[in-house]
């Protein structure tokens, strides 16, 4: 069975799964601006609220538009 994707998740977790898929924070203030660099020399750009949580409709429509698959945040999320 697949694990549920969070509802409403901490913020601080939602960081350290994202810090195991290769994003690092490169600017913090009402919101987040996230980066990585993909192995074909590009760069997957993600922007999250600065909340304490994160709704999981506003998480699960930022990994989407960053690449991100349902199966791998899950993965990091419980790897983190």
């Amino acid at each position: 069975m697949n694990a549920a994707f969070p509802k409403d998740a901490p913020i601080r977790d939602v960081l350290k799964a994202l810090g195991v898929l290769g994003f690092v924070e490169v600017r913090s203030g009402p919101h987040l601006a996230l980066q990585r660099q993909n192995s074909d020399g590009t760069r997957s750009l993600m922007t999250l609220p600065n909340h304490s949580t994160i709704k999981g409709s506003t998480l699960r429509t930022a990994i989407r538009q960053a690449g991100i698959t349902r199966q791998e945040f899950l993965e990091a999320l419980r790897d983190a």
